[in-house]
């Protein structure tokens, strides 16, 4: 699966569907909020690392998989679904990536410049992504294709890691 930028799909989101998402993240950005005000910052960060946007986005994608096959005349719910899972599969993966990015800033940003320290540690984050992205790759190669990567004839064998 390659990834793209497709501006014309802002065009095609539903205003709704941006509030959806802008409640989901504005609650769960409040109650990691409340939490820190109660337990402390530590506790609360560890909450506001929740991916805010992502059941409100799992859920969307999953719709607009399954309205595209029902106007094609199919059952899209298998679609949906799966067209969810590749989204959850890149939020692990982003995930993985954000906890060496804080794990790095933690540990380096006490005796460092803050500069310094952001940019080092966006730097890992982006090689951490790109490298878990290439080792546990996604769909196919082929837009909008879903099959699992072993399926795929496309893609290369997952690279072993040292």
């Amino acid at each position: 699966m390659r990834i793209e930028i497709d501006p014309s799909a802002l065009g095609k989101t539903r205003w709704y569907e941006f509030a959806v998402r802008f409640l989901f993240g504005g609650l769960i950005t409040a109650v990691a909020g409340i939490i820190a005000k109660k337990f402390g910052p530590g506790v609360g960060g560890l909450f506001l690392a929740f991916p805010a946007t992502f059941p409100a986005s799992a859920t969307l994608i999953e719709k607009h998989e399954k309205q595209k096959k029902e106007r094609a005349g199919l059952h899209g719910s298998a679609r949906g679904r799966k067209a969810a899972s590749v989204d959850a599969a890149g939020a692990a993966i982003g995930s993985l990536a954000l906890v060496a990015f804080a794990l790095l800033v933690k540990r380096f940003l006490p005796a460092h410049s803050a500069w310094l320290v952001l940019t080092g540690s966006t730097g890992i984050w982006l090689a951490v992504s790109l490298s878990a992205r290439a080792r546990w790759p996604v769909g196919c190669a082929a837009p909008g294709n879903l099959q699992p990567a072993s399926h795929c004839t496309s893609l290369p064998a997952p690279v072993p890691l040292p």
